[in-house]
């Protein structure tokens, strides 16, 4: 399924997308709040794109790559995961690169992909997590109507250490 935008193109990710993926998920910066830390490793970039793509193959999952309409640049990717068709409901993330942040792409691409989730596969919840002090992607999700409804206290152990992750929810 390929979702436009004003500006982007959300296709399908590809196998051919892990060099793109892998500069973005090497960037401690931007993996600062992530469950994992940077990864230095392509092959672990490629086990996890490959672990999407059979989430995809499946149904289960929607995973997108962000491309600059413009261009053809490799944005970010952005997702609608855990997806409970019982339950009507579904998970988003989003991981955008650093030379992106601030352009409002992410926030595009998210209204697409809620636009997508409420009229094209009829879900009516979502779901949404933060490690805690993670401030853009708060803002981010209180800008497309996200609740803070939680604190999941040492959700995360990263390397040793648990975190606290911060929980969104959306009633569409």
């Amino acid at each position: 399924m390929i979702l436009q935008t004003s500006r982007l193109t959300l296709r399908p990710l590809q196998a051919e997308d892990a060099p793109y993926l892998h500069a973005i998920m090497s960037d401690a910066e931007v993996m600062a709040f992530w469950d994992i830390a940077e990864i230095e490793d392509m092959g672990l970039t490629a086990a996890i794109l490959e672990s999407q793509l059979d989430q995809m193959a499946r149904k289960a999952a929607f995973y997108w790559a962000m491309v600059r309409a413009a261009d053809g640049a490799f944005v970010g990717c952005c997702d609608l995961a855990e997806i409970d068709r019982w339950h009507h409901r579904a998970e988003v993330g989003f991981i955008v690169g650093r030379e992106y942040w601030g352009d409002g792409y992410t926030l595009e691409a998210m209204q697409a992909v809620l636009s997508h989730a409420a009229q094209t596969l009829r879900l009516r919840r979502l779901t949404a997590r933060t490690h805690l002090g993670n401030a853009r992607s708060v803002r981010l999700l209180e800008r497309l109507g996200f609740e803070e409804e939680g604190l999941l206290r040492g959700y995360v152990d990263r390397d040793g250490e648990r975190r606290d992750c911060q929980l969104f929810g959306l009633l569409l």
